[in-house]
Protein backbone atom coordinates (compact mmCIF):
# COMPACT_ATOMS: atom_id res chain seq x y z
CA UNK A 1 0.00 0.00 0.00
CA UNK A 2 1.56 3.38 -0.76
CA UNK A 3 2.11 6.05 1.68
CA UNK A 4 -0.85 8.38 0.18
CA UNK A 5 -3.35 5.58 0.36
CA UNK A 6 -2.36 4.60 4.37
CA UNK A 7 -3.35 8.15 5.04
CA UNK A 8 -6.47 8.01 3.16
CA UNK A 9 -7.47 4.82 4.74
CA UNK A 10 -7.19 6.78 8.26
CA UNK A 11 -8.86 9.89 7.41
CA UNK A 12 -5.65 12.23 7.06
CA UNK A 13 -5.93 14.20 4.57
CA UNK A 14 -2.24 15.42 3.24
CA UNK A 15 -1.32 18.65 2.66
CA UNK A 16 -0.98 20.12 -1.51
CA UNK A 17 2.23 20.10 -3.09
CA UNK A 18 3.11 23.95 -2.31
CA UNK A 19 1.80 23.89 1.43
CA UNK A 20 4.26 20.89 1.79
CA UNK A 21 7.36 22.86 0.07
CA UNK A 22 6.32 25.88 2.48
CA UNK A 23 6.09 24.00 5.41
CA UNK A 24 9.46 22.56 4.77
CA UNK A 25 10.87 25.78 4.12
CA UNK A 26 9.48 27.37 7.22
CA UNK A 27 10.31 24.70 9.42
CA UNK A 28 14.11 24.44 8.35
CA UNK A 29 14.14 28.69 8.34
CA UNK A 30 13.63 28.14 12.01
CA UNK A 31 15.88 24.75 12.66
CA UNK A 32 18.74 26.88 11.48
CA UNK A 33 18.48 29.47 13.62
CA UNK A 34 16.71 28.23 16.78
CA UNK A 35 18.89 24.24 16.64
CA UNK A 36 20.29 23.29 19.55
CA UNK A 37 24.46 22.78 19.64
CA UNK A 38 24.72 19.25 20.18
CA UNK A 39 27.46 17.47 19.92
CA UNK A 40 26.27 14.59 17.69
CA UNK A 41 25.22 17.78 15.81
CA UNK A 42 28.84 18.77 14.66
CA UNK A 43 29.78 15.22 12.96
CA UNK A 44 28.72 13.15 10.24
CA UNK A 45 29.66 9.99 11.01
CA UNK A 46 27.26 7.83 11.37
CA UNK A 47 28.77 5.85 14.57
CA UNK A 48 28.34 8.53 16.55
CA UNK A 49 25.00 9.57 15.79
CA UNK A 50 24.52 6.00 16.07
CA UNK A 51 25.70 5.98 19.87
CA UNK A 52 23.61 9.65 20.31
CA UNK A 53 20.75 7.89 19.29
CA UNK A 54 20.63 4.85 21.72
CA UNK A 55 21.97 7.49 24.54
CA UNK A 56 18.80 9.75 23.57
CA UNK A 57 16.14 6.74 24.63
CA UNK A 58 14.51 7.31 27.77
CA UNK A 59 17.16 9.86 28.88
CA UNK A 60 17.13 13.86 28.89
CA UNK A 61 19.81 15.90 26.30
CA UNK A 62 21.55 17.55 28.93
CA UNK A 63 22.14 13.97 30.89
CA UNK A 64 23.28 12.17 27.48
CA UNK A 65 25.90 15.00 26.70
CA UNK A 66 28.81 14.14 29.16
CA UNK A 67 28.42 10.05 28.65
CA UNK A 68 28.39 10.87 25.05
CA UNK A 69 31.56 12.85 25.27
CA UNK A 70 33.22 10.00 27.48
CA UNK A 71 31.99 7.12 25.05
CA UNK A 72 33.56 8.46 22.11
CA UNK A 73 36.68 9.64 23.47
CA UNK A 74 37.30 6.01 25.18
CA UNK A 75 35.90 3.76 21.74
CA UNK A 76 36.23 6.34 19.05
CA UNK A 77 35.72 3.76 16.36
CA UNK A 78 33.49 0.62 15.45
CA UNK A 79 36.11 -1.49 16.10
CA UNK A 80 37.12 -0.57 19.71
CA UNK A 81 33.23 -0.86 20.45
CA UNK A 82 33.55 -4.17 19.25
CA UNK A 83 36.68 -5.41 21.20
CA UNK A 84 35.61 -3.49 24.66
CA UNK A 85 35.13 -5.35 27.74
CA UNK A 86 31.65 -5.72 29.52
CA UNK A 87 33.63 -3.87 32.42
CA UNK A 88 34.22 -0.92 30.22
CA UNK A 89 31.18 -0.60 28.81
CA UNK A 90 29.23 -1.09 31.87
CA UNK A 91 30.86 1.65 33.45
CA UNK A 92 30.95 4.10 30.46
CA UNK A 93 27.09 3.55 30.72
CA UNK A 94 27.08 3.51 34.47
CA UNK A 95 23.69 5.89 35.58
CA UNK A 96 22.05 5.88 32.46
CA UNK A 97 20.35 2.73 32.62
CA UNK A 98 19.09 0.32 30.08
CA UNK A 99 21.90 -1.64 30.20
CA UNK A 100 20.56 -4.49 27.43
CA UNK A 101 21.16 -0.71 24.88
CA UNK A 102 24.94 -1.19 25.27
CA UNK A 103 25.38 -4.74 25.24
CA UNK A 104 23.45 -4.88 22.11
CA UNK A 105 25.67 -1.99 20.65
CA UNK A 106 28.41 -4.40 21.25
CA UNK A 107 26.75 -7.14 19.25
CA UNK A 108 26.13 -4.99 16.75
CA UNK A 109 29.21 -3.56 16.47
CA UNK A 110 30.81 -7.05 16.08
CA UNK A 111 28.33 -7.61 13.37
CA UNK A 112 29.19 -4.32 11.34
CA UNK A 113 33.35 -5.74 11.90
CA UNK A 114 32.42 -9.54 10.72
CA UNK A 115 29.62 -8.45 7.98
CA UNK A 116 30.73 -4.72 6.82
CA UNK A 117 34.57 -4.85 7.32
CA UNK A 118 34.04 -2.14 10.00
CA UNK A 119 32.18 0.64 8.06
CA UNK A 120 28.96 1.82 9.32
CA UNK A 121 25.95 0.25 6.77
CA UNK A 122 23.95 3.22 4.04
CA UNK A 123 21.26 0.73 3.10
CA UNK A 124 18.49 0.98 5.69
CA UNK A 125 17.61 -2.74 5.44
CA UNK A 126 21.42 -3.27 6.38
CA UNK A 127 21.01 -1.00 9.10
CA UNK A 128 17.60 -2.81 10.76
CA UNK A 129 19.55 -6.33 10.91
CA UNK A 130 21.96 -5.22 13.47
CA UNK A 131 21.23 -5.84 17.04
CA UNK A 132 19.21 -3.49 18.75
CA UNK A 133 18.31 -1.05 15.95
CA UNK A 134 14.89 -0.31 15.52
CA UNK A 135 12.66 1.92 12.81
CA UNK A 136 13.53 4.73 14.50
CA UNK A 137 16.93 4.80 15.33
CA UNK A 138 17.37 3.30 11.17
CA UNK A 139 15.71 6.22 10.05
CA UNK A 140 17.63 8.70 12.28
CA UNK A 141 21.02 7.42 11.30
CA UNK A 142 20.98 7.06 7.82
CA UNK A 143 18.83 10.28 7.10
CA UNK A 144 21.32 12.59 9.74
CA UNK A 145 24.71 11.13 8.20
CA UNK A 146 23.48 9.73 4.63
CA UNK A 147 21.20 12.27 3.64
CA UNK A 148 18.29 9.35 2.94
CA UNK A 149 14.74 10.50 2.90
CA UNK A 150 13.85 8.31 5.07
CA UNK A 151 11.46 9.23 8.70
CA UNK A 152 12.90 9.36 12.16
CA UNK A 153 9.41 8.84 13.77
CA UNK A 154 9.35 8.85 17.57
CA UNK A 155 7.00 10.09 20.45
CA UNK A 156 7.80 13.55 20.15
CA UNK A 157 7.47 13.45 16.24
CA UNK A 158 4.10 11.95 16.64
CA UNK A 159 2.80 14.50 19.20
CA UNK A 160 4.01 17.53 16.46
CA UNK A 161 2.26 15.27 13.75
CA UNK A 162 -1.18 14.34 15.60
CA UNK A 163 -1.58 18.11 16.92
CA UNK A 164 -0.49 19.61 12.89
CA UNK A 165 -2.88 17.05 11.51
CA UNK A 166 -5.36 16.60 14.54
CA UNK A 167 -4.89 12.60 13.78
CA UNK A 168 -7.54 10.38 15.56
CA UNK A 169 -4.56 8.01 16.39
CA UNK A 170 -3.50 6.41 19.73
CA UNK A 171 0.15 6.78 19.42
CA UNK A 172 0.78 4.18 22.07
CA UNK A 173 -0.19 1.64 19.75
CA UNK A 174 2.82 -0.11 17.65
CA UNK A 175 0.76 -0.12 14.64
CA UNK A 176 0.25 3.77 14.33
CA UNK A 177 4.02 4.06 14.35
CA UNK A 178 3.70 3.07 10.19
CA UNK A 179 0.81 5.55 9.72
CA UNK A 180 3.29 8.23 11.45
CA UNK A 181 5.95 7.16 8.83
CA UNK A 182 3.71 7.28 5.81
CA UNK A 183 2.89 10.78 6.34
CA UNK A 184 6.53 11.96 7.07
CA UNK A 185 7.67 10.24 3.96
CA UNK A 186 4.97 12.61 1.77
CA UNK A 187 6.09 15.95 4.29
CA UNK A 188 10.27 14.95 4.27
CA UNK A 189 12.62 17.63 2.78
CA UNK A 190 14.50 15.31 0.23
CA UNK A 191 17.28 17.63 -0.07
CA UNK A 192 18.06 17.84 3.99
CA UNK A 193 16.01 14.79 5.07
CA UNK A 194 18.46 14.84 8.42
CA UNK A 195 17.63 18.60 9.10
CA UNK A 196 14.10 18.12 8.99
CA UNK A 197 13.94 14.90 10.85
CA UNK A 198 16.23 16.92 13.61
CA UNK A 199 13.96 20.01 13.45
CA UNK A 200 10.81 18.01 14.13
CA UNK A 201 12.90 16.64 17.06
CA UNK A 202 13.34 20.31 18.34
CA UNK A 203 10.23 21.37 17.82
CA UNK A 204 8.44 18.60 19.72
CA UNK A 205 11.10 19.18 22.48
CA UNK A 206 11.01 22.85 23.34
CA UNK A 207 7.38 23.82 21.45
CA UNK A 208 5.50 21.31 21.01
CA UNK A 209 5.97 19.89 24.58
CA UNK A 210 3.38 17.08 26.60
CA UNK A 211 2.96 20.29 28.86
CA UNK A 212 3.20 23.63 29.17
CA UNK A 213 2.50 23.96 25.37
CA UNK A 214 1.76 27.36 23.83
CA UNK A 215 0.84 26.86 19.78
CA UNK A 216 0.85 30.41 19.30
CA UNK A 217 4.57 30.28 19.89
CA UNK A 218 5.38 27.58 17.48
CA UNK A 219 6.89 28.85 13.85
CA UNK A 220 4.74 26.47 11.84
CA UNK A 221 1.58 27.87 13.89
CA UNK A 222 -0.49 28.61 10.98
CA UNK A 223 -0.08 24.65 9.60
CA UNK A 224 -1.69 23.58 12.49
CA UNK A 225 -4.78 21.93 12.38
CA UNK A 226 -5.38 21.77 16.32
CA UNK A 227 -4.00 25.08 16.67
CA UNK A 228 -6.42 26.53 14.52
CA UNK A 229 -9.17 24.85 15.51
CA UNK A 230 -8.65 24.94 19.34
CA UNK A 231 -8.74 21.12 19.76
CA UNK A 232 -4.92 20.90 20.84
CA UNK A 233 -5.64 20.22 24.01
CA UNK A 234 -6.80 16.55 22.67
CA UNK A 235 -3.78 15.94 21.05
CA UNK A 236 -1.93 13.65 21.07
CA UNK A 237 -4.01 10.52 21.67
CA UNK A 238 -2.78 7.99 24.01
CA UNK A 239 -5.18 5.45 26.33
CA UNK A 240 -3.40 4.78 29.47
CA UNK A 241 -0.92 1.89 29.74
CA UNK A 242 -0.36 -0.17 31.97
CA UNK A 243 0.25 0.31 35.35
CA UNK A 244 3.55 0.73 37.37
CA UNK A 245 4.41 -2.74 39.02
CA UNK A 246 5.66 -2.78 42.48
CA UNK A 247 8.07 -5.11 43.78
CA UNK A 248 9.08 -4.82 47.66
CA UNK A 249 12.85 -5.93 48.33
CA UNK A 250 14.64 -5.98 51.75
CA UNK A 251 18.10 -5.43 50.83
CA UNK A 252 20.86 -5.79 52.91
CA UNK A 253 23.78 -4.24 53.32
CA UNK A 254 26.59 -6.75 55.21
CA UNK A 255 30.50 -6.20 55.71
CA UNK A 256 33.49 -8.54 56.53
CA UNK A 257 35.67 -7.69 58.88
CA UNK A 258 38.14 -6.31 56.05
CA UNK A 259 35.05 -4.05 55.47
CA UNK A 260 34.34 -5.91 52.39
CA UNK A 261 30.60 -5.39 51.10
CA UNK A 262 28.70 -8.85 50.00
CA UNK A 263 27.12 -8.21 46.01
CA UNK A 264 24.93 -10.33 44.25
CA UNK A 265 24.98 -10.72 40.68
CA UNK A 266 21.72 -9.97 38.77
CA UNK A 267 20.34 -12.77 36.33
CA UNK A 268 21.51 -13.06 33.15
CA UNK A 269 18.17 -12.05 31.78
CA UNK A 270 16.01 -9.58 33.01
CA UNK A 271 15.61 -6.38 34.95
CA UNK A 272 19.31 -5.14 35.45
CA UNK A 273 21.03 -8.49 33.93
CA UNK A 274 23.78 -9.13 34.97
CA UNK A 275 24.63 -6.21 37.24
CA UNK A 276 25.67 -5.89 41.16
CA UNK A 277 23.43 -5.12 43.52
CA UNK A 278 23.02 -5.21 47.58
CA UNK A 279 21.62 -8.86 48.59
CA UNK A 280 17.97 -8.17 47.84
CA UNK A 281 15.34 -10.58 49.32
CA UNK A 282 11.85 -10.13 47.84
CA UNK A 283 8.91 -9.49 50.57
CA UNK A 284 6.70 -11.93 48.89
CA UNK A 285 9.63 -14.79 49.67
CA UNK A 286 9.16 -13.86 53.67
CA UNK A 287 7.06 -16.90 55.42
CA UNK A 288 5.51 -13.93 57.29
CA UNK A 289 2.75 -11.41 55.07
CA UNK A 290 2.86 -8.59 57.47
CA UNK A 291 6.16 -7.72 56.65
CA UNK A 292 4.66 -7.12 52.98
CA UNK A 293 2.90 -3.96 54.31
CA UNK A 294 6.18 -1.87 55.59
CA UNK A 295 4.75 -2.53 59.23
CA UNK A 296 7.04 -3.36 61.96
CA UNK A 297 9.90 -3.46 60.06
CA UNK A 298 12.08 -3.57 63.10
CA UNK A 299 10.88 -6.67 64.65
CA UNK A 300 12.84 -9.32 65.93
CA UNK A 301 10.75 -12.30 64.18
CA UNK A 302 11.47 -10.31 60.24
CA UNK A 303 15.43 -9.82 61.84
CA UNK A 304 15.09 -13.30 61.90
CA UNK A 305 13.02 -14.52 59.28
CA UNK A 306 15.69 -12.03 56.90
CA UNK A 307 19.28 -13.95 58.43
CA UNK A 308 17.67 -17.32 57.90
CA UNK A 309 16.60 -16.31 54.07
CA UNK A 310 20.18 -14.65 53.74
CA UNK A 311 21.98 -18.43 54.98
CA UNK A 312 19.79 -19.97 52.12
CA UNK A 313 20.04 -18.02 49.49
CA UNK A 314 23.84 -16.07 50.17
CA UNK A 315 25.05 -18.89 51.95
CA UNK A 316 26.03 -16.15 54.86
CA UNK A 317 25.26 -16.57 58.18
CA UNK A 318 24.91 -12.88 59.05
CA UNK A 319 23.48 -10.18 62.25
CA UNK A 320 21.58 -7.93 60.89
CA UNK A 321 21.16 -4.60 63.40
CA UNK A 322 17.51 -4.76 64.29
CA UNK A 323 16.93 -0.80 63.27
CA UNK A 324 15.89 -0.29 59.75
CA UNK A 325 18.85 1.72 58.03
CA UNK A 326 16.25 3.77 55.30
CA UNK A 327 14.49 3.31 52.52
CA UNK A 328 14.76 4.29 48.24
CA UNK A 329 13.27 3.63 45.81
CA UNK A 330 13.48 3.15 41.93
CA UNK A 331 11.37 3.39 39.36
CA UNK A 332 11.84 1.79 36.07
CA UNK A 333 10.20 2.14 33.20
CA UNK A 334 7.26 -0.69 33.81
CA UNK A 335 7.98 -0.96 37.39
CA UNK A 336 9.07 0.23 40.91
CA UNK A 337 11.68 -0.81 43.44
CA UNK A 338 11.29 -0.15 46.94
CA UNK A 339 14.12 -1.05 48.98
CA UNK A 340 14.72 -1.64 53.05
CA UNK A 341 17.78 -1.23 53.69
CA UNK A 342 19.29 -2.79 56.61
CA UNK A 343 23.02 -3.20 57.70
CA UNK A 344 24.62 -6.11 58.93
CA UNK A 345 27.60 -8.10 59.71
CA UNK A 346 29.09 -11.52 58.20
CA UNK A 347 29.73 -14.23 60.96
CA UNK A 348 30.71 -17.52 58.48
CA UNK A 349 30.12 -18.05 55.23
CA UNK A 350 29.47 -20.86 53.42
CA UNK A 351 27.39 -21.90 49.75
CA UNK A 352 24.56 -20.14 48.32
CA UNK A 353 21.94 -20.14 45.50
CA UNK A 354 23.38 -17.04 44.23
CA UNK A 355 25.91 -15.51 42.82
CA UNK A 356 28.47 -13.46 44.86
CA UNK A 357 31.20 -11.18 45.97
CA UNK A 358 32.89 -9.17 47.92
CA UNK A 359 34.03 -5.49 46.96
CA UNK A 360 35.84 -2.96 49.13
CA UNK A 361 34.85 0.58 49.07
CA UNK A 362 38.33 1.55 47.61
CA UNK A 363 36.97 -0.42 44.12
CA UNK A 364 33.54 1.00 44.32
CA UNK A 365 34.85 3.42 41.09
CA UNK A 366 35.74 0.94 39.04
CA UNK A 367 32.52 -0.85 39.28
CA UNK A 368 29.44 -0.33 37.45
CA UNK A 369 26.76 -0.08 39.61
CA UNK A 370 22.98 0.33 38.53
CA UNK A 371 21.09 2.91 39.71
CA UNK A 372 19.33 1.46 42.47
CA UNK A 373 22.46 0.48 43.89
CA UNK A 374 23.73 3.61 43.81
CA UNK A 375 20.88 4.95 45.72
CA UNK A 376 21.58 2.11 48.18
CA UNK A 377 25.28 3.35 48.92
CA UNK A 378 24.29 6.92 48.67
CA UNK A 379 21.83 6.42 52.51
CA UNK A 380 24.80 4.04 53.60
CA UNK A 381 26.95 7.22 53.99
CA UNK A 382 24.55 9.48 55.24
CA UNK A 383 25.17 10.57 58.78
CA UNK A 384 21.49 9.46 60.71
CA UNK A 385 21.01 11.83 63.85
CA UNK A 386 18.22 9.65 66.38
Amino acid sequence: MSHKNILAKHNIQLWPKDKIEAFRKRLLNWYDQNKRDLPWRRTSNPYYIWVSEIMLQQTQVDTVIPYYNRFIKTLPTIHDLAQASEETLLKLWEGLGYYSRVRNMKTAAIQIVEKHEGVFPRDKKDVLALKGIGPYTAGAVTSIAFNQAEPAVDGNVMRVMSRLFEIELDIGKASSRKVFEALIYELIDPDRPGDFNQALMDLGATICTPNNYFPETSPVKEFNASYINETWERYPIKKSTKKVKNFTYYTLAIKNERGEHLFEKRPSKGVLAGMWTYLMIDADDLPNEKWKSFENQSDESLIEDLENLALEMYGVKIKLNKQLKGQVSHIFSHLKWNLLVYEGDVVTEGVGIKETTWIHPESFDSIAFPVPTQKVRKLLTEITLF
